[in-house]
């Protein structure tokens, strides 16, 4: 069966400027679409001003990996939605976060820290994407590194958790450095960010950004692994005491 892949997008930038719509003149989520489905996933798309963000609880019971970019719209994003897509990740459905959604609700939410927090700069400057675990499923089929000619750059500190994986580091010709591949555990799902992706500049037309894209979706994608129980349980194992006490229900009475 096909990896079941949403993309979603604010889809505010294309419609607003005409500069931005003449890179990607079917959304950036359609560009990501596209390729996607030559890889063989099935892919659906959901934009910002759909209802409930095109995100209903059917849309994402039907996701096994969900990608995420968003901008200037982060706000309008309703926490309604934002817990919605957390449930899922926590029970199985992956994430990849795009660009600048690492400011985004549900990102900051499952890092736990304000990781909109990072230094920018929009000068179209040369960035070089160096695989720093090149052993990792996300790097498989690259060089030792991916050359971007244009892009806006994300320097430390980035205000993120110390990543479970890291990836790809960026190094920037105006001197910084950014972590910009960074993979995380959130119940049983998984969550990848990956930092290239400003709206100026046709960044997702390049095969080796396609192709790590298409390599995390694989590796978001959801196990067959065991449910966990939680709460109140009865032991596993059966208990031989001689004289077993027991506070069940001490808290309850003491209401």
């Amino acid at each position: 069966m096909a990896i079941r892949v949403t993309v979603w997008n604010e889809y505010l930038h294309e419609v607003q400027f005409k500069e931005i719509a003449a890179v990607y003149p079917q959304g950036i989520h359609g560009c990501i679409r596209e390729f996607l489905e030559k890889e063989g996933f099935e892919v659906k798309t959901a934009t910002l001003m759909e209802p409930e963000h095109g995100l209903t609880q059917e849309v994402l019971d039907h996701t096994d990996v969900l990608i995420w970019w968003g901008h200037m719209a982060h706000h309008k994003v309703q926490d309604e939605i934002v817990e919605r897509v957390y449930r899922r990740v926590l029970d199985g459905m992956g994430l990849i976060v795009l660009h600048s959604g690492h400011a985004s609700k549900i990102f900051q939410k499952l890092c736990g820290t304000d990781s909109s927090r990072l230094k920018w700069r929009e000068d179209g400057e040369k960035e070089i994407l160096w695989v720093v675990d090149p052993g990792h499923p996300i790097a498989a089929g690259l060089g030792e590194k991916i050359i971007l000619e244009q892009e806006e750059m994300y320097g430390e500190h980035f205000d993120i958790p110390k990543p479970d994986e890291q990836v790809f580091i960026s190094w920037f010709q105006g001197g910084e450095v950014f972590r910009s591949g960074c993979c995380w555990h959130r119940g049983k799902g998984k969550v990848f960010y990956f930092r290239p992706g400003h709206e100026s500049f046709p960044v997702y037309y390049q095969p080796e950004i396609q192709k790590v894209i298409c390599n995390a979706v694989r590796w978001a994608a959801p196990v067959d692994g065991p449910d966990s129980v939680y709460g109140n349980t009865q032991p596993v194992v059966e208990l031989h005491l001689k004289e077993m006490k027991t506070i069940a229900g001490l808290h309850e009475s003491a209401k």
